[in-house]
């Protein structure tokens, strides 16, 4: 955990004599059903097993959570060869290749799959696509756990990976190739919306999913942050810099014309940001738990006084069933 917040200059944090500081706290933001769903399997399968509890990749892109998780027992592997035989495990919140499942079947590991379920669907989909005899353009950020998860559930060669415009125009697909397309679920809806329109303009045969893959807490928490950022003269985003949907925030604020930072914590906060600053926006994307978004208020509110202003845009009501192990 970090260290307890402190004044640069005193020990004791004062605040100082400039005019309040008018906070616009964006809603949604935060954890989304599927980042709380993941979190708890961690938990009920520490109570169910006891520690230690393996977990492949980071459950969640955020490591005051991680680090929550560690200190109850939960031991992190980026592969299952670290895992000991029989150990219990839980796979992340961005799903993974079908390799994976099959190596813990063969191991005889008693896992538990936390992917998201609005992930699963996307497999699913890629599944029905490929038994449709249809090539996949799927649209994504190379590397991202999701987008390596995804991938592995066809076989190599029966998807493409497509991050920008100019990669459309770079596709050589003869007319007659029967294509359909996926996306990423934590991507920038915008710039997602440019990338399919190209494709449908190049490819006008093209089968698109039945509904948009880009999830709605990713979506919500765009349109949030187009509802604060306008009127602000800085936005914080929490999140971490391995987080997709963060760093998305982030770039739909700068689109607005309004100056984003990243922070994970409130003491990345430097206090010199503040200098003409009148209206603050504050956000978190939907790995960062309400605790960190509080902790910056109290640290503004050593600053400044600090009038908060939250903006609501959506109610979002959505719950994910936890897998039948877990439950009683």
């Amino acid at each position: 955990m970090n260290a307890p917040l402190q004044n640069a200059e005193t020990k004791i944090p004062q605040a100082d004599s400039r005019p309040a500081l008018t906070l616009l706290i964006a809603a949604p933001r935060g954890f989304c059903a599927g980042v709380d769903r993941a979190i708890e399997i961690v938990e009920r399968a520490l109570n169910r097993y006891g520690a230690p509890v393996y977990v492949r990749h980071e459950i969640v892109h955020n490591r005051f959570v991680v680090d929550g998780l560690k200190a109850k027992g939960a031991i992190f592997v980026e592969e299952l060869d670290e895992v000991p035989d029989g150990a219990p495990v839980v796979f992340s919140a961005h799903g993974v290749p079908k390799s994976v499942p099959a190596e813990a079947q063969r191991r005889g590991l008693d896992y538990l799959d936390a992917t998201c379920p609005l992930v699963s669907k996307v497999h699913r989909q890629a599944e029905r696509q490929i038994e449709a005899n249809r090539h996949i353009l799927f649209i994504g950020h190379r590397g991202h756990p999701e987008v390596i998860g995804t991938m592995g559930q066809v076989a190599p060669g029966e998807m493409t990976l497509v991050e920008t415009v100019a990669d459309v125009a770079r596709l050589d697909f003869p007319p007659e190739k029967p294509l359909s397309f996926l996306t990423q679920t934590t991507l920038s809806v915008d710039d997602t919306a440019q990338i399919v329109s190209a494709l449908k303009t190049k490819f006008p045969h093209i089968v698109a999913p039945k509904a948009e893959d880009i999830c709605y807490a990713t979506s919500n928490r765009q349109t949030a942050v187009k509802e604060i950022a306008p009127g602000s003269d800085l936005v914080l985003v929490i999140g971490s810099p391995n987080s997709s949907n963060s760093l998305r925030l982030v770039e739909v604020a700068q689109r607005c014309g309004t100056p984003a930072r990243l922070i994970q914590r409130a003491d990345e906060i430097d206090k010199s940001w503040l200098d003409g600053v009148e209206t603050l926006g504050l956000t978190a994307g939907a790995s960062a738990p309400e605790t960190l978004v509080r902790e910056v208020v109290d640290l503004l509110s050593q600053w400044r006084k600090v009038e908060e202003h939250t903006l609501v845009s959506a109610v979002e009501k959505m719950v994910f069933k936890l897998p039948r192990q877990l439950v009683d």
